[in-house]
């Protein structure tokens, strides 16, 4: 066995480059397919897929493995040629992943007509700027940073300025921030002359692996988070990796934690990469695979009927505690307090050093207002006859549904006190 170690090291060093080199490719796969649905071109092209193989045999200097590396080619072409398809025909939005892209934006998206950007007082001003000098006609509207103004106040105020600007059904808001103004800016133009379209270019890591993709759009209402929205698709999402460039640390460590979220229930493979002490690895891979598991869920559920219930791990408890910090928590930081109390003890103890690692937080470092976290909690668009639904991860890659009442929602806050959550890692 011995003589089989040096031989099998290599084997799965090579793998491991072939698993980086797959996803890679299947980017670019899913970056043709946004254009060809763009265009009106179907998926297969079969000049194209001869043109590959040709090259494929050319490219293997070994006779005798020609024929084999052919079949490989075969085999990756036709998982390319479903994906695309799957993308095109199961996801209605075009997601454009590519390092730059802001900057040629004109050649990606429909900016011949009038163009309201819609951004916040947070985002760096070159990214919008960047955007309208690309706009035959372009309006800029600024909102104030924060949560503050998912409101039904800045709702109208900003459907009232669209208004203003002479917008038409032949022209679009184009939402260039965080996840606040695409939520804002989403459901503006769901709402304006009953629908035009829109484009979301996410400037936090939070909102490129999350929340800019699957046509979920609100406001908060009396209190309660997203309680008025709609599914509002928008007509492509930019993702320029770029702009993290000037995302603070905290931001950052803000939009890992919906990655972590999505590696947990998802991806096994993907959340040990975020246990590898040396790092994650670059952050358009990270991206790359959570647009994969969001798209993939929101093409068998957009309208969450079902399976996309799964996006809400870590939300449910998250949502009553980001209530109750006052401001004190970003949203990602509430969703990782979250996802620990409905984790199985051994994923617990995988995840907690994960998120110190990541700077994300592992206990509530402030008094808990417990009634007014379950009142967020139960008054969330998730609460179901008998309780509230959650889901609870039995072990990494895996999830389930579940249904708890108001007294095993305020057991399973009370493990996130500083207390508790020292005592429970023990």
């Amino acid at each position: 066995m011995e003589d089989l170690r040096g031989p099998r090291q290599e084997i799965d060093r090579i793998d491991g480059e072939l698993a980086r080199l797959f996803e890679a490719r299947m980017a670019a796969a899913a970056e043709i397919a946004a254009r060809k649905r763009a265009l009106g071109l179907p998926v297969r092209d079969p000049a194209r897929e001869r043109e590959v193989l040709e090259q494929a045999a050319a490219r293997i200097e070994n006779p005798a493995l020609r024929p084999r590396f052919a079949a490989l080619m075969e085999a990756l072409m036709a998982q390319s040629r479903d994906y695309q398809e799957e993308l095109n025909t199961g996801n209605p939005n075009s997601i454009l992943p590519e390092r730059g892209a802001l900057r040629r934006a004109a050649s990606l998206l429909d900016l011949d007509r009038r163009v309201f950007l819609v951004t916040d007082d947070g985002v760096p001003v070159q990214y919008t700027e960047a955007l309208a000098a690309q706009c035959r006609d372009a309006t800029v509207y600024t909102v104030p940073r924060g949560e503050g103004s998912k409101s039904p106040e800045s709702l109208t105020a900003l459907l009232e300025a669209m208004l203003r600007a002479g917008l038409t059904r032949g022209d679009c808001v184009a939402a260039v921030g965080g996840g606040v103004v695409g939520d804002l800016a989403g459901l503006a133009a769901a709402l304006y002359m009953r629908g035009i379209d829109w484009y979301n270019l996410p400037t936090t890591l939070l909102a490129m692996v999350d929340s800019s993709v699957g046509g979920k759009t609100a406001v908060n209402l009396g209190g309660v988070k997203n309680a008025a929205g709609a599914f509002w698709q928008p007509k492509a999402v930019l993702i320029d990796p770029e702009v993290l460039d000037t995302l603070p640390r905290r931001q950052r460590s803000n939009g890992l934690a919906e990655a972590v979220k999505m590696a947990l229930t998802h991806d096994a493979q993907l959340f040990a990469r975020f246990e590898n002490p040396a790092g994650y690895g670059p952050v358009e891979e990270i991206i790359a695979a959570c647009l994969r598991i969001k798209t993939a869920v929101v093409a068998a559920d957009e309208r969450e009927a079902g399976l996309r219930r799964v996006l809400n791990f870590g939300h449910t408890l998250g949502h009553g505690l980001e209530a109750a910090a006052g401001g004190r928590l970003l949203h990602g930081e509430a969703v990782a307090l979250g996802m620990l109390p409905l984790c199985a003890p051994e994923v617990r103890a995988r995840l907690i050093p994960v998120l110190e690692r990541l700077g994300l937080p592992t206990y509530v470092n402030f008094d808990l207002d417990m009634d007014k976290a379950l009142e967020a909690i139960c008054h969330d668009k998730k609460s179901v006859e008998g309780g509230v639904e959650t889901v609870f991860v039995p072990a990494v890659g895996r999830f389930a549904f579940q249904t708890a009442d108001l007294r095993e929602l305020k057991a399973l806050l009370s493990t996130l006190t500083r207390q508790q959550a020292l005592g429970n890692r023990h």
